[in-house]
């Protein structure tokens, strides 16, 4: 059967008691009487499949609501846990640059101290080389004074002797 507007069968049953008898000095109208039953029989039929769309429709709005309430439960959670990925990225990147900062800071101590060492060793060995050089050229000077008094020209005596 097909679906009948309610409204329309409304509007026929109006029409039928315009379209009706008034009952002279009364508030009472003849009206076709099979017409009337026969719009009520399609009432009948109707607001069956009415309600039956209602409830379909309800039921697709109540399917709707729900996906809709668990899609939006899912984008919430999935946007928490970006979240939580971005803090905790950023907490790690900003652990990440401290402890770049700290490695740093101890490797300039670490050459600093370095330096300091090798500063140290090269001035002990080069003032250890120092007064070896210096040792070795006293050493050097005596004996070439030594020498070269041995090569002086010994002076003759003055002849005043003979005379």
């Amino acid at each position: 059967m097909i679906s009948v507007d309610l409204l329309t069968l409304v509007d026929r049953l109006e029409a039928l008691v315009n379209e009706g008898w008034r009952v002279p000095f009364t508030a009472r109208t003849v009206i076709n009487e099979d017409a009337f039953f026969e719009v009520i029989d399609q009432m009948r039929v109707s607001i069956p499949q009415e309600l039956r769309r209602a409830e379909e429709v309800l039921e697709q709005r109540d399917s709707i609501l729900a996906a809709s309430t668990s899609e939006a439960e899912r984008v919430v959670q999935e946007a928490q846990l970006q979240t939580e990925r971005a803090v905790n990225d950023h907490e790690l990147v900003a652990s990440a640059r401290a402890e770049a900062e700290r490695i740093k800071a101890q490797a300039q101590l670490d050459v600093g101290e370095a330096r300091r060492g090798a500063d140290d060793y090269a001035m002990g060995v080069l003032s250890e080389l120092e007064s070896r050089l210096s040792s070795l050229l006293r050493t050097t000077s005596n004996g070439l004074a030594t020498l070269k008094r041995r090569r002086a020209p010994v002076m003759p005596e003055d002849s005043d002797d003979e005379s």
